[in-house]
């Protein structure tokens, strides 16, 4: 990638200039239906009614009022009329209404309004749509007012607001996410490649819709849901990959290696995280429901580019910038007497597993009371009150359901086929229609063909109420008359069919999810319960998510607050949610994992790994989370409740996820399950680590001189053998000078040497440098006994772990306490020490070899003060010193020290930190 980076980045902005440019055609493709099931009764209504009576349907319905007067008024008459006539025939099909026949039913009772029926030409509600938007505004007259309702003004009205809503919530999003990136990053030029790569997926994604529109209908809604996700994935992906490579470029790698190893690690997850998004999405795809399908055409364009632009876009970005990502740093004010990095992180982790039956207990409780709504869940579809209360439109629909009944789309349209000719003897069937519950009267709606047709108003307003459910029930259990098929269709049958092949789907769907999640998380991980853990977390996550919006939309507490009209909730948008959140909350899982899992590779407790697990990924999940709440919450600001619910529902659902379940529900309930969460058949587990797709490296793997010790996201990677315990006595002098930066060969003339010349009180007495934590003074004035004997740190006896020592630059995801390598070689030998005065871990032959000290290089310590992932790295916690399962080895004995007079290790104190180290004889050349 870094090879090619100019060439991948021509490319790459060249192809998504060309489809963002090609893609906004997508706008005039688009359409408002697909709500349906194609093969359901409902739509077979519809098709015999078209096909016997021709194209009955009312795409636009013009209510007129006179100023004065009635409707009757010749002259008002004769304007109307002319008005009409003048239309263009290549718009309008065909006319018809009060104006053309003087029927009663397109009048209202008072004479005080009238109404004009439109069909538009067009074959779907695309060409539909874009035929009103002809001629919307030529239909007013002088003398009287023109209200436009019908599906092609309300389609019109809620694409709009939606276009107009969804520029609205990226404006005020973006610069939102770019100040929060600042506050991340500390940097004007990294913040900004998170964004740039989410625009050009969204630009990408467009393409691709305009490109299926050609062949199949795309719902408006898909433009807002490939904007969502595109932004807000690619600036997910842009944090971890961005994160990463700083990481890399601290740790002291060049541009090139670091982009290597940020694709190979960050990449690697991104691909992992996409897959199961992109799963969920794909599921989408199992529904008979165009506006489904259209959903996840939009979803899985966004997710798929934002995940191949941050792995090829974003690499070649980081590439040319390289050391440049830091430019335009943005100082922003810290407190004096800052804590730690991590410190609140494992502060909560020990809480929590302390008490994790305290913990988990009432969180289980409140999250299943939240999900008690959803049994009184109710389901419909996209109508008026999806636009808020005063738009035109909307005003419409209700005067022409409350004047015309017969004329509202609410009705339940019965259409009975002949088989031979026209049907004959349908009163009986007429008044069993009558008096079916819920029924206000049956009247016959047209006649053609071998058709007839009836339109059964409704008693109540809403057609999804449950009243109308089971009247529509009611229909299609009556006989059909002699030789006839009877056909139930309308708004409340469709949404009945709608609601009955959903549900038919579902279990599949649901299957898809859970079963692509557990194979997935345990190929990752090695363990069995650890992913039936995962899908029982996001399902608690979701059934909290979904009551809270059932609450609020559906039942209408703080409806008023919201600016939203109660309504059922569209089924469509319910099952979107469940596919998305789904998706998101396993990603979060996944990572907080990952670190759990690598910890415990090490030889950690269930407890130790959980700590390390959370401190280490806390402030990156909860980041990520608050980016992409930002994100997808600005589309709570919108003005259509649809957008509004998946705004809502989004914030809600990361917020539950990203605190309280993987925050203390997942620690707590991994500390009650104990080693049982890590468990799995010795077959199934050599099947796992024969797949490598391990989401942790093992500590033996490693490529290019680097020991890959953690894995993850953003595994902490130091040079290969740099921090190893030597394989035997006679390498470990060697080991002292082998692993020494080469470029600093003049010992005198390192920045050491300066420190080291000043005298012991000034230096013994002086603060720790930027960046490192002081060690504690020894308990006698000469080394530990064992340090004397083997020349490694101290380590506690207790618990067998190593305390380490801060190493400046260093960086880790989060600035998290980072767990240091085993032990630390803090000796050096010199050819004028005599051999048996100083007992060494070296062969004679090394000794001899050793170079003198005015060519010895000081060691390679990064004295980088610039932020990593979130800021330079305290490094405080510990790692084990020995693999799971594996007896630990015994340290060689400890010879006594007895006579400190001959021993030159007795004039040392304990350095500091790794900068403090000098080589033996070096204090005593200068006194």
């Amino acid at each position: 990638m870094s090879r090619f980076r100019w060439a991948v980045l021509l490319v790459t902005v060249a192809a998504v200039a060309g489809a963002g440019v090609w893609g906004f055609g997508v706008f005039g493709q688009l359409s408002e239906g697909g709500y349906t099931d194609p093969g359901s009764e409902s739509s077979q209504a519809a098709d015999v009614a078209a096909a016997e009576l021709g194209s009955e349907g009312a795409d636009v319905v013009v209510i007129y009022r006179p100023a004065k007067g009635t409707i009757d008024d010749a002259a008002l008459s004769a304007r109307i009329q002319e008005r009409l006539g003048a239309l263009p025939k290549s718009v309008v099909t065909e006319v018809g209404g009060y104006w053309h026949g003087k029927a009663a039913q397109f009048a209202a009772a008072d004479r005080k309004s009238a109404v004009a029926v439109l069909t538009l030409a067009g074959d779907d509600d695309g060409e539909k749509l874009e035929s009103y938007r002809e001629i919307d505004d030529k239909l007013t007259v002088a003398g009287a007012t023109a209200q436009l309702t019908g599906e092609a003004p309300l389609n019109d009205a809620a694409s709009g607001r939606s276009t107009r809503d969804l520029a609205f919530a990226e404006a005020i999003s973006l610069p939102v996410v770019l100040i929060l990136l600042l506050f991340i990053f500390g940097s004007l030029v990294a913040a900004s490649l998170p964004v740039l790569v989410g625009g050009c997926a969204v630009l990408g994604s467009l393409g691709v819709l305009h490109a299926v529109a050609n062949s199949h209908d795309v719902n408006s809604f898909a433009v807002n849901v490939a904007s969502l996700l595109g932004l807000g994935m690619a600036i997910d992906y842009g944090l971890f990959m961005v994160g990463r490579f700083r990481e890399e470029q601290a740790s002291g790698r060049t541009p090139a290696e670091a982009v290597i190893r940020t694709v190979a690690t960050a990449g690697r997850t991104v691909v992992f995280s996409a897959s199961l998004l992109m799963i969920a999405l794909a599921g989408l795809l199992l529904f008979p429901q165009g506006f489904l399908k259209s959903l996840a055409y939009g979803g899985l364009a966004a997710v798929a580019l934002a995940a191949l632009l941050s792995l090829t876009l974003l690499p070649a970005l980081l590439a040319v910038l390289g050391p440049r990502v830091d430019k335009l740093p943005v100082r922003l004010p810290r407190r004096t007497n800052r804590k730690p990095e991590g410190s609140g992180w494992t502060a909560l982790a020990r809480f929590v597993l302390r008490r994790p039956v305290l913990v988990a207990l009432p969180i289980l409780a409140g999250l299943l009371i939240l999900a008690v709504p959803i049994k009184g869940v109710q389901f419909g579809e996209s109508d008026e009150r999806v636009l808020p209360e005063g738009d035109a439109a909307r005003v419409a629909v209700e005067t022409l359901k409350a004047d015309y009944p017969a004329l509202s789309s609410s009705g339940i349209q019965i259409v009975v086929l002949g088989g031979n000719g026209p049907p004959k003897g349908l009163e009986p069937f007429a008044q069993a229609l009558d008096k079916i519950p819920g029924i206000a009267a049956a009247t016959p709606a047209g006649a053609g063909g071998k058709a007839v047709t009836y339109v059964a108003t409704l008693r109540g307003s809403d057609p999804f109420s449950q009243q109308a459910r089971t009247a529509v029930e009611k229909i299609r259990a009556l006989p059909a008359p002699a030789g006839t098929k009877v056909f139930v269709g309308g708004t409340t049958a469709r949404s009945v069919d709608s609601i009955s092949a959903t549900a038919e789907r579902l279990p599949l769907m649901v299957g898809l999810l859970v079963g692509a999640t557990l194979i997935l998380m345990f190929l990752a991980f090695g363990s069995i319960l650890l992913p039936v853990k995962a899908v029982l977390m996001s399902a608690l996550s979701l059934g909290a998510t979904f009551g809270i919006l059932v609450w609020i939309f559906q039942d209408g507490h703080g409806a008023s607050l919201l600016q939203i009209t109660p309504a059922p909730l569209e089924v469509g948008i319910v099952v979107l949610m469940a596919a998305v959140v789904f998706g998101l909350s396993t990603d979060y899982e996944v990572f907080l994992l990952s670190r759990m899992v690598e910890a415990r590779t090490r030889g950690a407790s269930t407890a130790e790994a959980v700590s390390t697990g959370l401190s280490r990924t806390g402030r990156v999940i909860s980041a990520a989370a608050i980016l992409l709440i930002v994100v997808t919450g600005a589309f709570a600001l919108s003005t259509v409740t649809t957008m509004r619910f998946v705004g809502v529902g989004m914030i809600v659902a990361l917020f539950l996820d990203a605190t309280v379940v993987r925050m203390l529900l997942v620690p707590a309930v991994l500390r009650l399950m104990g080693d049982a969460a890590w468990w799995a058949p010795g077959p199934l587990r050599r099947l796992q680590q024969r797949a490598g797709l391990a989401e942790y490296e093992h500590e033996d793997a490693g490529d290019a001189g680097v020991d890959d010790q953690s894995g993850g996201r953003h595994a902490v990677r130091e040079p290969a053998g740099l921090y190893q315990r030597p394989d035997s006595l006679a390498a470990a002098d060697t080991w002292s000078t082998s692993h020494l930066s080469p470029a600093s060969s003049d010992w005198a003339s390192s920045p050491t040497s300066a420190w080291a010349a000043s005298p012991d009180s000034a230096r013994d007495n002086a603060p720790p440098r930027e960046g490192y934590r002081a060690a504690p003074e020894p308990a006698s004035a000469g080394w530990a006994s064992e340090t004397v004997d083997t020349g490694w740190a101290s380590e506690s006896a207790d618990t067998g772990w190593v305390s380490g020592a801060v190493v400046p630059g260093l960086p880790v995801a989060g600035s998290a306490p980072v767990p240091m390598p085993e032990r630390m070689p803090l000796a050096f030998t010199t050819p004028e020490e005599p051999r048996s005065e100083l007992p060494r871990r070296a062969s004679q032959d090394n000794y001899r070899n050793a170079p003198p000290k005015s060519a010895r290089p000081e060691p390679q310590v990064s004295t980088s003060s610039g932020p990593a992932f979130f800021g330079p790295v305290r490094a405080s916690a510990s790692v084990p010193r020995h693999a799971p399962n594996t007896p630990p080895v015994p340290p060689p004995p400890t010879p006594p020290v007895s006579d400190t007079t001959n021993d030159p290790m007795a004039i040392y104190r304990r350095p500091r930190d790794l900068s403090e180290a000098e080589p033996p004889g070096h204090r005593d050349a200068r006194s």
